[in-house]
């Protein structure tokens, strides 16, 4: 039980407050007092409700006393709760010792560090765990100062900030009390030094290769970021494309030289032509200067074309003529710009399909094809589901300030039986949600909050419009006009379906499907 008192500074107050205590026989287990607010706190064991109150009672008779009432904690119980709290949510590691080395005070971050459990290390001597400085000397030395060193934990190297903790005697002067060590991982530094560095951080190396379908990508893509053709990356929206291609840019010879992107979905025709090839002067109404485009900023380097699959015909035919020569023209101008640079296009539409419908240009699309890189899809190489999670947890919770959480076998389950259909940028973004509004220290399934999915009928709605015979139509009309390509004909596809001739004709009657309005 816990009482705050509003009281007096008055000589002998506490004296008669602790008098009424031994009255009751109560053991007194802790007494604080806030003179800048005049409170007094006390702490002792339950008693009856009747005796409290008589207790109560005549605490507020003490002259000085202005009110007395209950308090859920003592204020060195919220601050040390406050201490507790920060040190188990700090990504680095904090071990507070005494003057001989011994372990007082250490959170998870530096439990997991140095591989020992917390029973097993408080009381410890820290000098045999850790390598590379020798505490007991730099603690007794005649002036121990702050200093920041290199040390060595189960084979990890860490940088160490180590902090003398000096508390005032009765006179006024600091005295040595201990020291805090204050971890930090070099694996993490370098983490933060890549969010720094452009150049590293679209390396290879931040690329999850664990699977052998990605270490194929990578062994490959690696080979043709030393060459200067076309590349085509394929794959399926948020599989990292344009990631993989920021990769070869960086290992590649024109590292130094710019990348410029270019979202060909996200372009009007009529100021593509524009932007990537530029214009001359008098080219529109009020304009007297020409501009560059795209590919002459870009002269040395690489322009990045994403979702090449959506450029118009008429931009095809251009682009197509730059390939050839690295030549073209501004828009209403006459003088040829030649430049060099290397053009890496994306796409997740099926170009050979789009060929044969006549939306994209045959003589193009071979001539983007010399270099080709098949980026699988997230659910093809579940051996890097695991990797990347952790890789997105860590860089959000150091983002975040907090030690990263630890994965719960169904978490981990879950995430490698999810079929993923938006890929790894998905996953990146349900776990920057999951993270951020995590309480606890371990990730589960149900933090991930993913809707419903499969592979034949996508995601399942929450909410359903329409009814069951509708719903069935559909899945029905998807399905005949998907078969229909492969079988042709009513019977061929009557007998594929097992069903009986007249049956299948009518369904392709009342869903319009034929040779006309589906491509055979």
């Amino acid at each position: 039980m816990r009482l705050e008192i509003h009281c007096q500074d008055r000589l002998g107050i506490a004296q008669e407050i602790l008098n009424i205590l031994v009255s009751y026989q109560l053991d007194l287990r802790g007494i604080e007092v806030d003179a800048a607010s005049s409170r007094m706190f006390v702490s002792f064991p339950s008693i009856h409700f009747e005796q409290f109150q008589e207790l109560m009672a005549k605490m507020r008779r003490i002259p000085g006393v202005a009110d007395v009432k209950t308090t859920a904690f003592m204020p060195s119980e919220r601050h040390q709760n406050e201490l507790t709290t920060l040190l188990k949510t700090l990504p680095d590691g904090i071990i507070g010792i005494d003057t001989k080395a011994q372990v007082s005070v250490i959170n998870d971050a530096a439990l997991e560090a140095l591989g020992v459990e917390r029973k097993a290390i408080e009381g410890e001597l820290l000098p045999g765990l850790v390598k590379g400085f020798n505490f007991l000397r730099w603690l007794e030395s005649d002036d121990v100062l702050a200093q920041t060193r290199r040390v060595e934990i189960q084979g990890k190297h860490f940088i160490a900030d180590l902090l003398p903790v000096m508390v005032p005697d009765e006179s006024g002067h600091e005295v040595l009390a201990g020291a805090v060590i204050n971890l930090k991982s070099e694996s993490r530094l370098g983490q933060h030094m890549l969010a720094f560095n452009k150049g590293n951080q679209e390396s290879f190396q931040t690329l999850q290769a664990q699977s052998p379908q990605m270490r194929k990508v990578i062994r490959e893509a690696k080979k043709m970021a030393l060459l200067d053709g076309p590349l085509l990356i394929t794959g399926e929206t948020g599989t990292g494309k344009e990631l993989l291609a920021r990769a070869c840019h960086a290992a590649g010879s024109r590292a130094g030289k710019p990348f410029l992107a270019v979202n060909c979905a996200s372009m009007p025709d009529n100021v593509a032509e524009s932007e990537l090839f530029g214009y001359g002067p008098n080219a529109f109404a009020g304009s007297t200067v020409g501009k560059k485009g795209i590919f002459e900023q870009a002269n040395g380097g690489i322009v990045f074309l994403d979702e090449v699959g959506e450029m118009s015909r008429e931009l095809q035919t251009k682009l197509l003529r730059f390939l050839q020569d690295g030549s073209f023209r501004r828009v209403a101008d006459e003088n040829e710009v030649k430049v060099d640079v290397r053009v890496i296009c994306t796409t997740q539409k099926d170009l050979p399909a789009m060929v044969q419908e006549g939306k994209f240009r045959e003589d193009l699309y071979y001539r983007l094809n010399v270099f080709t890189l098949a980026l699988p899809a997230l659910r093809e190489r579940k051996q890097d589901i695991v990797p990347l999670t952790e890789h997105f947890v860590a860089r959000f919770a150091a983002r975040l300030g907090r030690k990263a959480p630890k994965l719960s076998d169904s978490c981990v389950q879950f995430l490698q039986s999810y079929p993923w259909p938006g890929n790894v940028r998905q996953l990146e973004n349900a776990l920057y949600r999951a993270v951020t509004l995590l309480e606890g220290y371990q990730l589960d399934k149900e933090h991930l909050q993913l809707p419903s999915f499969t592979s034949d009928f996508g995601y399942l709605e929450q909410d359903f419009d329409g009814t069951l015979d509708e719903a069935v139509k559909r899945f029905e009309a998807s399905l005949l006009r998907k078969l229909y390509p492969a079988y042709p004909s009513s019977r061929q596809l009557a007998k594929k379906l097992g069903l009986s001739h007249t049956a299948v004709a009518n369904k392709l009657r009342d869903y319009g499907i034929n040779r006309k309005t589906v491509k055979i």
